[in-house]
């Protein structure tokens, strides 16, 4: 069974940093790892994804403020969150899948909440 774990989310200053963690345990390979979010009264969106070979893909409203990464050796997915604004106010939930990009995502954790105050 697949299980992702995420950590990290909290409450923080406008311009503050945060740095959100996910752990995929199981027996999967993982390819594709992605971060979504969703905010109150809003759709789902994408907010990055990292492919194995390390390639990586950025929503527009986060490029040059947050940054993906993963561990290959503990299957784990950061993302290291700079500069926020109270619009990054979202649950954010972490995302795996075996296939390649794009990858519809069969695994998904319980998400965390990042509030951001102005």
């Amino acid at each position: 069974q697949v299980q992702l774990v995420e950590s990290g989310g909290g409450l923080v200053q406008a311009g503050g940093s945060l740095r959100l963690s996910c752990v995929v345990s199981g027996s999967i390979s993982i390819n594709t790892m992605a971060w979504f979010r969703q905010a109150p009264g809003k759709q789902r969106e994408l907010v990055a994804v990292i492919i194995r070979g390390g390639g990586t893909i950025y929503g527009g409203s986060v490029k040059g403020r947050f940054t993906i990464s993963r561990d290959y050796v503990n299957t784990t997915v950061y993302l290291q969150m700079n500069s926020l604004k109270p619009e990054d106010t979202a649950v954010y939930y972490c995302a795996a899948d075996p296939r390649p990009y794009p990858a519809p995502y069969d695994y998904w954790g319980q998400g965390i909440q990042v509030t951001v105050s102005s």
